[in-house]
């Protein structure tokens, strides 16, 4: 079937400039300013707010999250199908919401899906996508004629209340020349979104981009397209959904979506699914290449635009015996099978994954993760196309993310002047101590000379105390020699019967240390009785008591003692 809004596309002149307000230097001094902040907040936006891709059915969870590296490679971080039973064929997600939410925390569970932002894609069929052309307005023209519904009133003329839908909107051309300007409409129903955002919240995620299938699988063409190198013609993309669930020609020509429903019966889907006779697959692409080919020669006439390829993405196994039917039936054009991850980086964890016959299937949840929360709208790679959303709190989600960007940028601004001061005081140190260097050298040179030559001193003088000390003991002994004499010969008449010496020694400082053995404690206090009895002792005392050497048998039963005499005037 014909898509009935297909007479609101035109064909299209060159685009024209977007009408901006005249200014003057300050003007342009502060738009500068302003591009630069929002430049490098939404790099910083993009990077803080990961997403991953949900492609919801009533019998599979497909989940996936995209990322680049530095080397501007894209990269397949997370991949995960989940399957499941218990939900009758041909049901819709809607109708069992309970179930879908908890068939998806296990997907995420299983997956290890650390982010909460999701991003979903709603059925064709559940969204009214046109493309209006109304009289050329300025953006705040534009803002006072939505907010009081009269822009939507006037060109869409929707039957039901328009508080009953939510609406997304773009200006995707403006023509100076024409004075009009295309502005891009798509809205569904509010009740559907809502239950699609309450399955993601009960799975345990948050949705903060619901897009529609369509432009979802447009995303993925356009980023493969550009990995690739594609010398397509960039603002000209051709896609055929065929399968089970939707069947539409989606044609997107200057960002213009011109969408043609493809009608089967319901016999059909049962060939589909179930038949191997070839006589009823052939009457079936005759009837479904029809349908193609009038689509396509309607846009060939209208816009004198040839379509040389159409890329096929389908949810059937067996897509490939089809497709050679419908290049019989269709000479003049192209049917390749989009494979969504042409180009990307699979982790070797993943390859089994993605291991399919037909990656088409794919096409949905890739082209989700290829979308970026792009709160800033500097998003380059980024056409009208690519930016739906239509979440009904989008604007205030938007407002609170810009907040939080402002808020970690004014952090990181504080932190970035705190680190230019250190490193231009580091700078400066740096520079000091670089100018300083060969003198802290030399310096370091002469300190260690120092050290060893202290060393060598300390050495010295320790043992010049030591031969001083030794010379004044010489000397005490040279000049009392005579003493020494008469001392040891009073001392040596002063020993009774029962005690023997062991060791004499002279402390230098005036006293003598006499270590023996004794028969008794009487013995030994009768030896230092002579002892001070002696005119040369002035005074002789006990110093301790010792053990004799046990392995000494003359000694084994004896009493150790050390006595010490100082000497008196002579």
């Amino acid at each position: 079937m014909k898509n009935p809004f297909a007479n609101l596309f035109k064909k299209k002149d060159a685009p024209a400039p977007e009408i901006t307000p005249s200014a003057g230097g300050k003007a342009k001094k502060e738009n500068f300013f302003s591009k630069f902040i929002k430049n490098k907040l939404g790099k910083s936006s993009i990077k803080g707010e990961e997403i991953v891709g949900v492609d919801l059915s009533y019998n599979e969870i497909r989940l996936a999250q995209i990322s680049s590296n530095k080397a501007n490679q894209w990269i397949l971080e997370k991949f995960h199908s989940h399957k499941f039973d218990g939900l009758p064929e041909n049901v819709t997600v809607l109708e069992h919401p309970d179930k879908i939410a908890e068939e998806l925390q296990i997907a995420l569970q299983k997956a290890k899906i650390s982010t909460s932002n999701a991003a979903i894609a709603i059925p064709v069929t559940s969204a009214i996508i046109r493309v209006v052309t109304s009289p050329l307005m300025t953006d705040e023209e534009l803002k006072t004629a939505i907010a009081s519904d009269s822009l939507w009133e006037n060109l869409v003329q929707l039957t039901d209340n328009l508080d009953d839908y939510s609406i997304f909107h773009q200006v995707i051309n403006r023509d100076t020349t024409g004075n009009t300007m295309d502005i891009l409409f798509v809205a569904s129903k509010l009740a559907d979104i809502n239950s699609y955002t309450q399955i993601i919240k009960k799975g345990g995620l948050n949705a903060v981009i619901i897009d529609v299938k369509c432009f979802a699988l447009k995303s993925a063409v356009d980023q493969i397209n550009q990995i690739s190198g594609s010398i397509e013609e960039s603002n000209l993309t051709a896609v055929l959904e065929f399968g089970l669930d939707e069947n539409y020609v989606m044609i997107l020509y200057e960002n213009n979506p011109i969408i043609t429903d493809i009608f089967i019966r319901t016999q059909d889907r049962t060939t589909l699914i179930e038949s191997n006779n070839q006589e009823e697959m052939d009457a079936l692409v005759r009837r479904y290449i029809t349908q193609v080919k009038q689509a396509v020669q309607d846009f060939e006439t209208k816009y004198e635009k040839r379509i040389r390829n159409l890329k096929v993405t389908s949810n059937l196994p067996n897509v490939e015996t089809y497709l050679g039917s419908f290049r019989k039936n269709l000479v003049n054009t192209g049917f390749n099978l989009f494979d969504p991850l042409e180009g990307l980086k699979i982790p070797a964890q993943l390859e089994e994954s993605v291991k399919l016959e037909n990656r088409s299937y794919f096409s949905t949840v890739l082209g989700l993760a290829f979308r970026k929360l792009d709160v800033f709208g500097y998003y380059k790679f980024v056409t009208a196309v690519k930016n739906i959303n239509l979440l009904p709190n989008r604007h205030s989600m938007i407002a609170q993310k810009k907040a939080k960007a402002f808020s970690n940028f004014a952090f990181k601004g504080i932190i970035g002047v705190v680190a230019i001061v250190y490193i231009g005081l580091f700078g400066l140190s740096f520079w000091q101590i670089t100018t300083l260097n060969s003198k802290i050298t030399d310096y370091d040179q002469v300190f260690q000379t120092h050290q060893l030559k202290n060393t060598e001193v300390q050495k010295l003088s320790k043992n010049l105390g030591k031969l001083n000390k030794s010379l004044e003991l010489s000397n005490s002994i040279k000049s009392n020699k005579k003493i020494s004499f008469r001392v040891l010969a009073q001392i040596a008449s002063a020993v009774p019967k029962r005690v023997r010496f062991l060791k004499i020694d002279y402390n230098g400082s005036n006293q003598i240390i006499i270590e023996g053995v004794a028969a008794s404690d009487q013995d030994i206090l009768k030896l230092i009785s002579n002892l001070n009895n002696k005119k040369l002792i002035a005074q002789a005392s006990l110093a301790s008591m010792t053990l004799p050497n046990s392995s000494n048998n003359n000694t084994r039963n004896m009493k150790g003692f050390i006595i010490a005499c100082k000497i008196g005037e002579a």
